[in-house]
């Protein structure tokens, strides 16, 4: 159900996560909250679904009424995210370094979004988008790396070619 849930959101992500910002905010919180409920309640996949939910709806609600706090927040989370998920590709993974490889991530998410916000937000959609769908299909190693690269890159080539689309249309108009 979770792997399912992850290719739809990730592919939203990769089409669309910079015109849909409340969406990319919304899937950063959740699967912030996912990651929080699997590293410390066992529980089913039910409870991390809910607890991702609950925590995706509240990003994603601060996203429409508290952007500059959300924009902020989203590349956090997604950096901390898009990190660890890297270095668990690579075979880094455990302990107190995740929660460093968290913070670093989420540090340069933030410092991304501030100064270059569309293509952060494209740059961090298509991370975070493959990421989710790489997590999916549990692709490790070197064939994991391939597919999330090849990934990225067409996130990044659909969504800038529709930011390119919208400004020309705005400097015709």
């Amino acid at each position: 159900m979770l792997n399912v849930i992850n290719l739809i959101l990730g592919g939203a992500l990769l089409v669309a996560g910079r015109k849909l910002f409340w969406l990319f905010v919304g899937a950063a919180g959740f699967v912030t909250g996912i990651q929080v409920a699997t590293r410390f309640w066992q529980g089913s996949d039910v409870l991390a679904i809910v607890a991702g939910l609950v925590v995706g709806v509240i990003f994603a609600l601060l996203a429409i009424f508290l952007q500059t706090v959300a924009i902020g927040a989203a590349g956090f989370f997604a950096g901390g995210y898009i990190l660890t998920v890297l270095a668990g590709m690579l075979g880094v993974d455990g302990g107190a370094f995740s929660w460093i490889v968290y913070i670093v991530g989420g540090i340069l998410g933030v410092i991304l979004v501030i100064f270059l916000f569309d293509w952060a937000l494209i740059t961090l959609s298509s991370l975070a988008g493959a990421s989710l769908i790489i997590q999916a299909f549990f692709t490790r190693g070197a064939t994991g790396g391939v597919f999330f690269f090849i990934l990225f890159i067409a996130g990044v080539l659909i969504q800038g070619s529709i930011l390119r689309r919208e400004r020309a249309a705005a400097a015709a108009g």
